[in-house]
């Protein structure tokens, strides 16, 4: 995709290009290339976490005071694109991307020094604990109590769909303070470290048989009162905070058209192959029209970047989210549909039985079924169609 880039932009891209060849490596970018689930292994996203870091490029979000590198929104896509185009590991969003903003917008100076390095740094590994089991799409109905108890407050619940709970060492969590009221005027927004009594965590095994989520379970476990971020009971500010960056402050196309471009490579390996039943003309067919519909949607990421920037409006997080999410389904299904039986035979394999060096064709299939969850986490489909729609109706 072409846009048209200022000098200044088009040095920016070169400097992005250098580092990446500099730094990444074969082992991160294979680890990042057989990744089906959401996020790669701590194993691999970490080391190159602590080489953005060292560069000051891990926190594009941020403000420039706490580390942050005073992007424009074109570099910032500039370097999300090149990156994903590389095969570098994605970064961990949990800390960086979700919990930072909410501490930087709402916590006290004391609460900033505490967490913002060890976030910066990858010291500290988060999860998020929103869902429970009655309570998903419909987060207010949310019962994970916290008590206050003196300095303390003990909490009980459980949450579910935690991802990297079992790496992770801290999560920030929505907990019940008060049943008076509206159920969203009861919720508060707490800090907890993982290694706290009282803490179980069980993994949940995802259709493609990987562990990336878990159910936590939480029996009197004590919380200082300190690690409550804003105001007692004002959990639901900070909790529609955070969601539009889990939402909207993502950039997808860069990582969607690696994934076509990983489909493309796939389809040329088995016609080098010379793999029976592959319709060329179909197949062209099909990857055009996935092409052309990426193509539109990186237009459209682009425009909510240069309106984030005037204000933006209310939807663009939830449209974003949405069609990333039916994209990265859409690529999944073409990889299958062209890959066929090629894809099933290499189902589950961890070796390089294919030769393909990359496990282009292996990890198709369960990229495929992990992407099933993609409309359903972070806010089901049907959820920010209703957003978008009463965004409309309002204007």
């Amino acid at each position: 995709m072409n846009i048209d880039l200022t000098r200044e932009e088009q040095l920016f891209r070169a400097e992005v290009r250098a580092f990446l060849d500099a730094n990444l490596t074969d082992e991160m970018r294979r680890g990042q290339k057989l990744t089906t689930g959401v996020y790669p292994e701590p194993e691999i996203s970490r080391p190159w976490h602590r080489k953005l870091a060292e560069r000051g490029w891990v926190a594009p979000l941020w403000p420039v005071e706490h580390g942050g590198p005073g992007w424009t929104p074109v570099q910032r896509f500039i370097f999300e694109a090149e990156c994903a185009l590389a095969s570098a590991p994605l970064i961990y969003p949990m800390g960086v991307r979700l919990v930072a903003p909410v501490i930087i917008k709402f916590g006290t100076e004391e609460q900033k020094a505490r967490y913002l390095p060890r976030i910066l740094s990858g010291e500290d590994y988060w999860c998020q604990g929103y869902s429970e089991p009655g309570a998903g799409s419909d987060l207010a109905a949310l019962q994970t109590r916290a008590i206050p108890d003196g300095d303390d407050y003990v909490v009980n619940g459980t949450k579910i769909w935690t991802t990297h709970a079992h790496h992770a060492n801290r999560i920030f969590m929505l907990v019940r303070t008060s049943t008076e009221g509206k159920p969203q005027q009861g919720i508060s927004f707490l800090l907890v470290d993982l290694d706290s009594p009282g803490i179980e965590i069980r993994p949940i095994r995802s259709i493609s048989g990987e562990h990336e989520v878990n159910q936590i379970f939480f029996d009197d476990v004590h919380v200082p009162r300190a690690n409550l971020i804003g105001e007692e009971n004002g959990g639901w500010d900070c909790a529609k905070y955070l969601l539009d960056f889990e939402r909207g402050a993502g950039l997808f196309s860069g990582r969607l058209r690696a994934s076509l471009n990983r489909v493309r490579d796939a389809v040329a390996a088995l016609e080098s192959e010379g793999a029976p039943g592959l319709d060329r003309p179909h197949a062209m067919r099909r990857f055009a029209e996935v092409a052309m519909r990426l193509d539109a949607f990186e237009m459209l990421e682009l425009m909510n970047l240069r309106q984030a920037t005037r204000g933006g409006g209310d939807a663009g997080p939830s449209i974003l989210k949405l069609k990333a999410s039916r994209m990265k389904q859409e690529i999944g299904r073409l990889a299958m549909d062209l890959t066929g039986l090629a894809a099933l035979e290499w189902t589950g394999s961890t070796q390089d039985e294919d030769g393909d060096g990359d496990g282009l064709k292996r990890t198709a299939a369960m990229d495929y079924l992990s992407g099933r969850a993609f409309t359903i986490f972070g806010g089901a489909q049907e959820i920010q169609l209703g957003i978008i729609a009463r965004n409309v109706m309002r204007k």
